[in-house]
């Protein structure tokens, strides 16, 4: 059997690259998906306390709102 050519292994650390990342991010929305329903929901609300010092002072709305409906005016 002749060694692989450089495309083909390029090839194989690239995919291997690939595959890699997919599992991290495959892990990471299961972590995400498990502490929402662990928590039932309150772990995304928990920055959004009217003390936080994060938010501006203008404004005291979460900067993330599950509950706000997003509208987009047409053309």
């Amino acid at each position: 059997a002749s060694p692989l050519p450089l495309q083909k292994w390029a090839l194989l650390a690239l995919s291997s690259c690939s595959s890699l990342c997919c599992l991290c991010c495959l892990l990471g929305l299961l972590v995400a998906i498990g502490l929402t329903l662990g928590t039932q929901g309150r772990a995304l609300l928990g920055p959004c306390s009217t003390g936080s010092s994060t938010l501006a002072p203008v404004s005291r709305e979460c900067p993330f709102d599950p509950t706000r409906v997003y509208v987009s005016a047409p053309g």
